[in-house]
């Protein structure tokens, strides 16, 4: 494994990455009309493609956590 060096700043930037506002909304109404199985084939697709963002997302700002010996709030 290779080591690479980063300055704090930028791992902390990245371990407090979140979706927008607007778009974390959207993914709260998308899932909730998932739920309700009111789901338009468009809304079925906006809703997987936030669902792989958010995931993303996670997945980054764990791994910068993890370096900087923090656990996800």
């Amino acid at each position: 494994m290779a080591v690479i060096e980063a300055p704090v700043e930028m791992l902390e930037a990245v371990a407090s990455l979140r979706l927008p506002p607007k778009a974390d909304q959207k993914l709260q109404k998308l899932m909730d009309r998932n739920n309700d199985g009111l789901l338009s084939s468009s809304e079925k697709d906006d809703l997987e493609v936030l669902v792989e963002l958010s995931e993303t997302i996670s997945l980054v700002r764990a791994r910068a956590l993890r370096v900087l010996g923090r656990v996800p709030e």
